[in-house]
């Protein structure tokens, strides 16, 4: 079978390699992979930049959907010919967050690859009307957003900070529990895009550098009650100029460089700051209930064959797009 690994060039993100087919032990699944969708942590681990040693020749990607070919001695949640998608923490079954444990893509392989063997236990099954490539870009992106707007509803205010994926999930969930959301971009044309999403307004962080005040205004005067953070220590002080007295921000990512923020302006706004650790097995099936439910569909910017994967890595890091980047087969 033909899987790609972490080349450690910089320039060469993945490079192709032939595998034998995986068989599955016992209470393991043998996935056929079917799409895999990449997030800003596979960036970073093609890279070189993680802030977790990433051992040579390791196969990225923790996100994936796919159909099962086969089954090892007793496992019984799933069967052959099930569809199937990875979760984020695989040993993180329900309960609160218990540490960082094995993870895709650096303790253990992940899967950008044609097959992969997995504890049954660490997958769960497609919303039907979800295809492989729209089921891939659920487990971290979606489920990071749906534990990030957890307690969010109607007469609540949301921002969101851009438009890649955990940001336009965010917004997607937010709209559907009644709540108002804001967003920042710097596109006319993903101004455009968050508006059909539901967004109700858009502020260009690009024209209006102090942008926390801008959105501040918009919320009422009083500010939005939940920030999604992505951009961490860049952003974080403009995120709380934006929030209501009382609010909170659920910090999803620290992509963007910058001095942080200052704690009395913070402490003054009577604010909360959470870490958000995307979720357990548990939190992926209630969200996927919802997502069948309201027959949501995921936003996706483009999907690369397989054979172009390092192509599709190049073209995440330009981060052009709106939505999630996906390698399908």
């Amino acid at each position: 079978m033909r899987a790609f690994e972490v080349s450690g060039d910089p320039g060469v993100p993945v490079v192709p390699v032939e595998r034998p087919v995986p068989v599955p032990a016992a209470g393991q699944l043998l996935v056929r992979v079917k799409a895999a969708a990449l997030n800003a942590r596979d960036r970073l681990i093609v890279s070189g930049t993680y802030s977790a040693p990433v051992p040579p020749g390791r196969v990225p990607v923790s996100d994936g959907a796919g159909v099962v070919a086969a089954v090892g001695d007793g496992v019984s949640r799933f069967r052959a010919g099930d569809r199937v998608m990875s979760s984020f923490h695989p040993d993180w079954l329900y309960g609160p967050f218990p540490g960082w444990g094995e993870l895709y893509g650096v303790q253990r392989d992940g899967w950008l690859t044609e097959y992969i063997a997995v504890d049954e236990q660490s997958v769960v099954g497609v919303p039907d009307h979800l295809s492989y490539e729209e089921a891939a870009t659920l487990p971290c992106a979606a489920l990071t957003a749906w534990s990030a707007v957890s307690g969010i509803g109607p007469g609540d205010t949301l921002l969101v900070q851009g438009s890649g994926g955990v940001s336009v999930f965010a917004l997607q969930f937010a709209r559907l529990a009644g709540a108002r959301v804001l967003a920042t971009t710097s596109s006319a044309e993903k101004a455009r895009r968050l508006k059909a999403l539901g967004a109700s307004d858009v502020v260009d962080y690009a024209r209006t550098p102090e942008w926390g005040a801008r959105v501040r205004a918009l919320a009422d005067g009083r500010g939005v009650d939940l920030v999604v953070e992505i951009g961490g220590a860049g952003t974080i002080a403009q995120s709380v100029d934006a929030l209501a007295d009382g609010g909170r921000i659920s910090l999803v990512g620290n992509l963007a460089s910058g001095g942080g923020m200052d704690l009395t302006r913070f402490f003054r706004r009577g604010a909360a700051l959470r870490t958000v650790v995307v979720g357990s097995r548990s939190d992926f099936e209630r969200m996927n209930r919802v997502i069948g439910r309201h027959r949501l569909r995921p936003v996706i910017d483009r999907v690369f064959p397989f054979a172009a994967a390092p192509e599709a890595f190049s073209y995440f890091e330009k981060g052009a797009g709106m939505g999630k980047v996906v390698i399908g087969r």
